[in-house]
């Protein structure tokens, strides 16, 4: 069983300054110490349930890239991006470009997007979420058009394209793996049944998760899809390496189907909780 880090807090005790030397540190000691995905949020504020909104935090693609520049082999990429915030088009060749310069490590991690409180902060349009779910379907499809040998137009209910030209392609083939994150049973699972390498449930708790994965395995039968080509993660935050069940909690989620698990930084001491990760977790994990 697999395992990967989610940087989600940029808080460090050298403040600003300290930032990128941190960045840099534990995403090296994670690659050395065996995890193999490096991810990060995609969100303008900290998130409400998690800290204060004027707390440090980092553009994803921007920081996304100057791990790349500083890793050889983790596969890395956003968990996940929010569909309202940049356009198809241009995400794409975001995307393409992240894929480029890192050797074809990349993956393209999307959603539905919810925190409406940095939209409106922004002045970035928060559409009801039937509307979001419209262009999730539409940037999924000009994005596969765009890493695709068709570079014609695209006509959309919201987004209309000219021309999905795309050059360099990714290095990665047939493209970057794309990752829908979430657990909504009637349109996320259906979005990633129709579109999606791999599938980030944001539950760890094993009960949810196969229920999730039941969900999945209809909406793959529905449409067509391979169920079993789908990597299948479990984003788990909150396991707690001190927790004399926390191993039970690991097992029962690969007995149920997943393939990977997501685990996250501690705010003010990243490196040195990665560290940790890495000798007492990432090995046990590795071992089932």
């Amino acid at each position: 069983m697999r395992t990967g880090i989610h940087y989600w807090n940029y808080t460090t005790p050298g403040g600003a300054p300290a930032i990128a030397d941190d960045i840099v540190a534990t995403a090296k000691a994670a690659e050395a110490g065996g995890f193999d995905q490096f991810t990060v949020m995609d969100h303008w504020f900290q998130m409400d349930a998690t800290g204060d909104a004027a707390q440090p935090m980092l553009e994803a693609y921007t920081t996304l890239g100057f791990v790349a520049a500083h890793t050889s082999r983790m596969r890395i990429g956003p968990l996940v991006v929010g569909v309202t915030y940049r356009h198809p088009g241009l995400l794409a060749k975001t995307a393409t470009t992240l894929d480029v310069l890192s050797g074809g490590r990349s993956f393209f991690g999307i959603g539905a997007a919810w925190y409406e409180r940095e939209h409106q902060a922004l002045g970035v349009p928060f559409p009801p979420i039937a509307e979001r779910f419209e262009r999730l379907d539409e940037t999924l499809r000009i994005v596969e058009q765009m890493w695709s040998d068709d570079d014609g137009p695209f006509e959309g209910r919201h987004y209309r394209l000219a021309a999905t030209l795309n050059g360099p392609q990714p290095v990665a083939a047939p493209h970057p793996p794309i990752m829908i994150g979430g657990k909504g049973r009637r349109k996320t699972l259906r979005l990633a049944a129709q579109h999606a390498q791999i599938v980030n449930f944001t539950s760890a708790e094993p009960d949810e998760v196969a229920e999730l994965l039941d969900v999945l395995r209809r909406h793959c039968d529905d449409v067509g899809t391979d169920y079993d080509a789908i990597e299948k993660q479990a984003l788990a935050s909150r396991l707690n390496p001190d927790a004399p069940d926390w191993l039970d909690q690991v097992k029962r989620l690969r007995d149920v189907g997943i393939d990977l698990v997501v685990l996250s930084v501690r705010p003010n001491r990243q490196l040195e909780w990665v560290e940790r990760l890495a000798n007492d977790v990432v090995p046990r994990i590795a071992d089932l």
